[in-house]
């Protein structure tokens, strides 16, 4: 609660917080049009694959000319990091593979990291987290991204001495999404190809969202960060508005549609025949909690809480969630308090790949949001040799497969590269 406080001190003493930012893409362009108005805040350098994006970015957010002759541009990420005018690292270029490396730079400098890639994140967090921890810097979860959002309520919830029962976020689902690819996805977002075109808006990127990765992707990071497990058989999406929470999201043995306690969910803000769900929480995140005594459920009801209909099971949530917006939380608190805002702490959870369509052997895999395969999370202990979709991204298949199978390490032919390593050494790290 003293961010604000120490920034501003920090200001004075003229030793501002000096971030490196890796990838100007929307989550990095909202951060920066923060800037100018955090003092104690400053961008020392900025590394993008396209020079001329970088530029549009200073110029959409509004950047004046001296700031923007001020900052430095650092074609190589690797290289960001190491830089001695870097204090803290924003990893924000969405490749995990490119993620892990930067991550793993900036550390190995004495530079603490706030992933807002929470691909990487979600398939080797943990790890980067002990290296962290061993380098005495922070490693971090991105604020404003729904996975630090839903960490900090579940920090809440367990600090004012409540058990938690559900924690994730609301999405726009239905099953048929799953195979919807890069030339169909705007339809579902009632826009022509056009017009996402002209607004220079990636089709593989925003069908990530739509297909169901994007989420399994945030919840195998909330499940790592929080110690919560991942449904058996994947997330669900069950349609849910905010009124029906604590009702929903409660174990199957007490009525509700989880298969215990302590779980991640995505809810859906469609209901299974398109109509829209009343009260949905799409943009929003939620934790489900439950009173651990009769004192405290009589006090959900006297403080207007929705609660299922015992009364035990109460709800919060957040309606909204501003990614980029929000993301000097996390470079302020990671510099100034040594603490971070969300961190990995064990592989409760993976993305596994699971094909869209049937392949033959030698096709090549495109990853997350593409026409191959999609994302679906699994718990760990049970997973850990299926091919996360972290790394199904440019690599062959060595066998033949049939649309909706799960792959598997030995189906493809895997790079021999940092991810590919880090995940290995989280399989062999963790029983």
């Amino acid at each position: 609660m003293n961010l604000a406080r120490l920034a501003q001190e920090a200001a004075e003493k003229r030793t501002p917080v000096r971030v490196g930012l890796i990838g100007a893409g929307k989550f990095g362009s909202m951060f920066l049009s923060q800037v100018p108005t955090i003092k104690g805040l400053e961008i020392s350098a900025i590394s993008d694959l396209e020079y001329d994006r970088m530029q549009n970015a200073f110029r959409s957010v509004g950047w004046d000319d001296a700031r923007i002759a001020a900052t430095a541009f650092e074609p190589d990420g690797a290289e960001l990091a190491k830089r001695d005018d870097v204090d803290v690292v924003i990893e924000a270029t969405g490749n995990p593979r490119a993620g892990i490396i930067h991550a793993e730079e900036a550390i190995a400098a004495g530079k603490h990291v706030v992933m807002v890639n929470v691909e990487a994140d979600a398939m080797v967090g943990p790890i980067l987290a002990k290296k962290a921890k061993k380098a005495g810097v922070c490693y971090s979860m991105a604020y404003g991204d729904q996975p630090a959002l839903i960490s900090e309520m579940v920090d809440w919830a367990r600090a004012a001495g409540f058990r938690v029962t559900a924690a994730g976020k609301g999405t726009k689902y239905l099953p048929i999404y799953h195979n919807v690819t890069p030339d169909d996805v705007w339809v579902h977002y009632g826009l022509s190809a056009e017009e996402a075109r002209n607004a220079g808006m990636n089709p593989q990127m925003f069908n990530s969202f739509l297909d169901g990765t994007k989420s399994a992707i945030e919840m195998v990071a909330v499940a790592n960060s929080c110690g919560l497990d991942v449904p058996s058989d994947g997330l669900s999406f069950p349609p849910c508005g905010v009124d029906d929470l604590a009702h929903i999201l409660r174990p199957r043995d007490l009525g509700g549609q989880l298969e215990g306690h302590g779980m991640v969910e995505t809810i859906s803000s469609l209901e299974r025949d398109g109509r829209s769900v009343f009260r949905d929480l799409r943009w929003g995140v939620y934790v489900v909690l439950e009173a651990p005594n009769e004192y405290a459920a009589a006090c959900f009801k006297q403080y207007g809480l929705p609660t299922d209909h015992t009364g035990r099971f109460a709800a919060m949530y957040k309606p909204f969630h501003l990614i980029g917006l929000e993301l000097s939380i996390s470079a302020l608190s990671v510099a100034l308090r040594q603490e971070p805002t969300g961190q990995a702490q064990e592989m409760r959870g993976t993305v596994a790949s699971v094909a869209k369509k049937d392949m033959k052997a030698g096709e090549m895999l495109d990853g997350e949001g593409g026409y191959t395969v999609w994302g679906k999370a699994l718990p760990f202990a049970t997973a850990r040799e299926t091919l996360p979709i972290g790394l199904a991204h440019g690599i062959t298949l060595r066998r033949d497969i049939k649309a909706g199978t799960i792959l598997r390490l030995e189906d493809v032919n895997l790079l021999s590269d940092k991810a590919t390593s880090m995940y290995r050494e989280a399989i062999g790290g963790q029983s």
